[in-house]
């Protein structure tokens, strides 16, 4: 005992009991780890470097196997302990997890759950894709004092809305008649970054926050199986026995973790460059109209200007490339027609969707640059592509919007469906001018190159190309199945 006290003179005879290894293992048992400062759960899950080579005092418990090994930190009558995995976690090992991170209650806690659980190194991960800089303040400090090794953060802006927002925009993919796919877009690109930094930082396993209830974890998930099978996937909502906000809260702190106990913002969010949705509290019941208080992207119709606003959307290959003459990049003109159609109250919808998992949910949606592209991509469509074309393109729309709702971005059905219709609109180009008042988008100009369109045929007046005594024979023939039925129904 004295050798103990010469080796610590923090650690006492009561605050140590030891739990000899039953195998190899890279805790010696020929040292003790005693820190005489006092340490909290997120410094020590930052600095795992420290244990090794050193067994660690314990607690004997019969939790999980005796598994568990606990660091025991005195502090005057208060004693902290810091739970260490011997011979891997609660649920298993795993050497380092890659989390999709927003800093969150829910995400914070899942930094020491996955410690806890999996004994492993986290490195959280965080996806521009323009949900406002707001959500990315101070998230490094965050990650790292909740226990996280390092917080990767990207820009995915541009590559956001030029690989996933503008291919289903030139396919015209809305979801059960109104959906534009803003949430179902992003998480595709998210993942797949999330693979990229798993990659480079050598991670043997990923993991998300979604819901057991939800879309995401398909989209999520279904990323992961398409570009690397061999990661594993921990979704902590499928495990743990956290049931809502207060158990997480009391987990926090529990373990520690900085987290702001503030009041719950009455709707669940998700925000991107393309849309903001709303959803919970007051809409889940669908009898009651939205508050005038819950939009945040868009003002109310009846409050927008009195004035109409006029905007002119350049388009080249069924891609939009400027705004009123201007060239943008794919992120800056979805920026800029956000803020213009937000003023104007452009692109509420209130729908009631069917959910992958099966269950009807409601939601309420604030896409305002996105409605004006689709306007404008879709008139400019009708003066380019002709008949036939147009009836497979949208037969084709409803299948790619199904496949990038349920997550399969990465199926070889929507890639060579991606394939037709980048044929199909390569002469979809052009200009076509919207007038936005009071929550309405108004097409009030279009013009191609390459329309379809001829005034000399579709005039009132006499044309050199169109002989209107030819459409006698055209009705006869066209309608002879008509006619042929009629006449056996009526025995002639």
């Amino acid at each position: 005992m004295d050798r103990l006290k010469a080796i610590s003179p923090a650690c006492t005879p009561a605050s140590l009991a030891f739990h000899a290894p039953q195998r190899e293992s890279l805790l010696h048992h020929d040292k003790v780890f005693c820190p005489r400062k006092k340490l909290s759960f997120p410094e020590l899950a930052a600095r795992p470097r420290e244990f090794h080579g050193h067994s660690v005092a314990t607690i004997s418990t019969n939790s999980y196997n005796n598994q568990v090994t606990q660091a025991v930190l005195q502090s005057g009558p208060e004693i902290e302990f810091y739970e260490a995995i011997k011979n891997g976690g609660f649920r298993g090992k795993l050497n380092k997890v890659v989390l999709a991170y927003s800093g969150g209650l829910d995400t914070s806690v899942i930094v020491p759950w996955l410690r806890e659980n999996y004994g492993c190194e986290v490195v959280c991960f965080t996806a521009d894709v323009g949900q406002g800089m707001k959500e990315l303040e101070g998230l490094e400090k965050k990650a790292k004092a909740s226990g996280a090794s390092q917080l990767v953060v990207k820009d995915l802006k541009e590559e956001f809305v030029r690989d996933y927002i503008f291919p289903c925009l030139r396919a015209g993919a809305v979801y059960e008649r109104k959906y534009l796919l803003g949430t179902s877009m992003a998480r595709p690109v998210i993942a797949k970054a999330m693979v990229d930094v798993a990659n480079e930082v050598g991670a043997d396993a990923v993991s998300h926050g979604c819901t057991g209830k939800g879309n995401d974890q398909v989209r999520f998930e279904l990323t992961f199986f398409a570009l690397n099978p061999k990661l594993n996937v921990v979704a902590p909502w499928r495990e743990w026995d956290i049931k809502g906000r207060e158990d997480a809260i009391e987990y926090a702190k529990k373990h520690n973790v900085p987290v702001s106990v503030t009041k719950k913002s009455i709707y669940s969010r998700d925000r991107n460059l393309w849309h903001l949705s709303h959803e919970g509290d007051i809409l889940e019941d669908p009898t009651n109209e939205p508050r005038k208080d819950m939009y945040m992207l868009t003002v109310d119709p009846e409050d927008a200007p009195n004035v109409p606003e006029y905007v002119e959307i350049g388009i080249e290959a069924g891609l939009p490339v400027s705004v009123n003459r201007k060239r943008l990049s794919p992120a800056s003109l979805l920026t800029e027609l956000n803020e213009i159609g937000g003023r104007h109250g452009i692109g509420r919808v209130d729908m009631i969707e069917n959910r992958l998992v099966g269950m009807k949910s409601r939601g309420v949606y604030e896409t305002p640059g996105g409605t004006i592209l689709f306007a404008a991509v879709r008139e400019l469509e009708a003066l380019t592509i002709d008949r036939e074309s147009m009836q497979v393109k949208d037969t084709l729309a409803l299948k790619y919007a199904e496949l990038v709702y349920a997550g399969r971005w990465f199926d070889p059905l929507r890639k060579s469906m991606d394939s037709f219709m980048e044929k199909i609109t390569k002469s979809t180009t052009g200009s076509v001018r919207l007038k936005l008042y009071k929550g309405s988008v108004m097409v009030t100009g279009r013009k191609s190159p390459y329309s379809l369109y001829r005034k000399d045929i579709s005039s009132f007046e006499d044309s050199l190309l169109y002989d209107q005594a030819d459409a006698a024979g055209f009705i006869r023939l066209y309608g002879l199945p008509t006619r042929v039925r009629s006449m056996l129904k009526r025995g002639i």
